[in-house]
This record gives C-alpha cells, structure tokens and sequence, in this order.
C-alpha cells in the first residue's frame, strides 16, 4: 500500500493532522464567498488541470492538488509559475492506491477528477491499455471521495468524445446519448473508449457509494480559442476527424471557459445541478475552418481528406451541427440569475 505523500511547497505557512502542508496564499473573493472551501483536483500536472486550477484560485477557494509521482511536480511547475505558492498543499497519491486517495481527500468539499492518465509532452498517445486504467482510477477516485471527501461530490471530466461514437447517430446528440465501446474498439477510438468506459464506471460507483457526481463532456480544447488547438491533447482526440467533421460534431472549446464550466456546475450542485453537460464553444462546420485547424497543428489532410474508412463525402458548404449544449446554457442561465461572488 503507498501512503500519500504531501510535497513542501514555499513559503510554508503550517501544517495540519493528516500531514497536509498548507502554503500562504494571496486570494481574490472574500472569506464569505466560498467560505475558503478545500477543493481537490486531480492530474495537476496536466494541461487542462493547470487551468482549473488557475481558475479556481481565482474564484477565491483552497486548492489541493493531486499527483502521481514527484516527478510531476516538474510538470506542474512548467505549467503554473506564481500559482505553486497560493496552493493549500500538492499530494502524492496514485490512481491505484484507495487508502493514499482516500488520504488525499479528506477534508475536502468536491473533488474534480480531470484525468488519470496524463501524457504531458505527447510521448505516449493512448492504447487500449489506457482505458483500462482510466476506468480503474475512475472507479477509486469515487470510491475514495465516498469513503473519505467532507463532501461526497466529485465532478467529472469526460468528454464530448463519450456521447458521439456509434452506429445511427441521432438527428441531434445531447446527454442521452453514449458513445458504444465496441465501436470504439473496432474503430482503435482509444481515447473515445477510454472517457466513454470511465465515465460508465464512475456513475455505477457513484450510485452505490452515495457520492453526488457530476460530469462535463467538453469538445477539442482549444488554446486559447479557434482555431489554436493544444497539440498534445488535440491529436488522440482527432481520431477519426474527418467523420466528425462531415457529420457536424467536431466541436470545439476554450480551455478557459471549460475550466469555468466545471465551476459553474460545482457551485450549481447546491441549486439542482446533476448527471451529464456537454460544453463547446464552436462547431467545425465548413472545410475551410477545418484547414485552419489541421494548419494549426501540422496534421494537413487528417481532417479534410478522406483517408479514413469512416469518411464520407461532402461538398465545401457549411455542414449542418448535430450537438446540443442546451442543458448546459440552462444551467448558465439560472446562475446568472443568483449573486456573484464579490471580487
């Protein structure tokens, strides 16, 4: 069994019962805001982690942030600068291990599981093997929020990828619908089968655990917004681009203002907030914007040409969307409606 492991972070301000270290930070919202809540986010070190994170500081709450190894450290210090010193604690804890979770968690009001499986510079790429280990690590991370959180919540990062892989796609995809893992699997879908297996065993577990859980289901992250892609995570999601492009759902996001989404779905948990959103800011809807983006990340012909045995033909107009984030516009909508946090 591996025990969790709290890293030091400067400048130290104490240290609590569990070991925990806590940093001096400096914090927008006032005390009464969020109440200096201790939130937990998984895979710090990952590209969309870092913007949570940065976001969340912002908003004004404790951030403890969750690793797998010292090494990930480096990681997150390439990627957060000023933000390492404003952090509640950085924790080593493997995906694998129920009691260093478990240790991690407590004390802790939600916890955003972004990732397991994290691939910082690209090396890697996803295998079928990643599925598998997404879904275990979906499946502890649930367990230990349910054994050990302050607070049973825990929201989840999916991905729109989980709603769109299958045979006779739906006039218009919204949360219903799931994408089938054994298209996926025909298809090598790898990172569509990974999200889509995840996010199934992290609702079967949270139902059994009693955890409140919430899941997001965004489109390609874009950095900072269209057509500038995040090279890393754009390409195993681009698998099969082509057909997503032609069937009107290749969707896309700034990472940004998906890193907000799971805020407003977190502080909405209260108001009636529950089961799947999906997020994106822009469809992909002529071959001309497809370019740009195959452009952006040097892949020239993944999305507009036809190599793919999912391909299908098309002319140059605009290609009708298919994808609904009505739910998630609701839910912004009522927000809207309560008072802001004073900043």
């Amino acid at each position: 069994m591996d025990v969790a492991i709290s890293l030091e972070l400067e400048p130290l301000k104490q240290r609590n019962d569990h070991g925990m270290f806590f940093s001096s930070g400096n914090f927008i919202c006032s005390l009464n805001a969020r109440d200096r809540k201790i939130v937990c986010v998984t895979g710090g070190n990952s590209y969309f982690g870092s913007h949570l994170i940065k976001k969340l500081l912002g908003y004004g709450y404790l951030v403890r942030v969750i690793i797998q190894n010292q090494a990930n450290l480096e990681d997150m210090k390439e990627l957060m600068r000023e933000e390492m010193k404003q952090l509640e604690s950085v924790v080593v804890a493997r995906m694998d291990d129920l009691d260093s979770l478990c240790n991690a968690f407590r004390g802790c009001h939600v916890v955003f599981h972004t990732s397991s499986f994290i691939d910082p510079r690209g090396i890697s790429g996803y295998t079928e093997r990643m599925a598998f280990i997404e879904a275990e690590a979906a499946k502890n991370v649930i367990e230990a929020c349910g054994r050990a959180a302050y607070v049973k919540r825990c929201v989840f990062t999916s991905s729109l990828l989980a709603c769109i892989w299958k045979n006779d796609l739906p006039n218009l995809i919204d949360e219903s619908s799931w994408s089938d893992e054994t298209f996926c699997r025909e298809h090598t879908l790898w990172l569509a089968l990974s999200k889509t297996r995840a996010e199934k065993v992290a609702w079967r577990k949270a139902r059994e655990m009693k955890v409140k859980l919430v899941t997001l289901c965004p489109g390609l992250l874009m950095a900072p917004s269209f057509p500038n892609a995040h090279l890393e995570t754009s390409l195993p999601y681009l698998k099969g681009g082509d057909f997503m492009l032609r069937q009107g759902i290749l969707a896309t996001e700034d990472v940004s203002k998906v890193a907000e989404a799971h805020i407003h779905v977190y502080e909405d948990m209260d108001y009636g907030a529950c089961g799947r959103y999906i997020c994106f800011g822009k469809i992909v809807g002529t071959l001309e914007e497809a370019i740009q983006l195959e452009n952006g990340l040097n892949i020239s012909g993944h999305l507009s040409g036809d190599q793919s045995p999912l391909a299908v033909a098309v002319d140059n107009s605009e290609i009708p969307p298919r994808i609904t984030k009505s739910k998630f516009s609701r839910l912004l909508f009522h927000a809207s409606q309560r008072l802001p946090c004073k900043q």
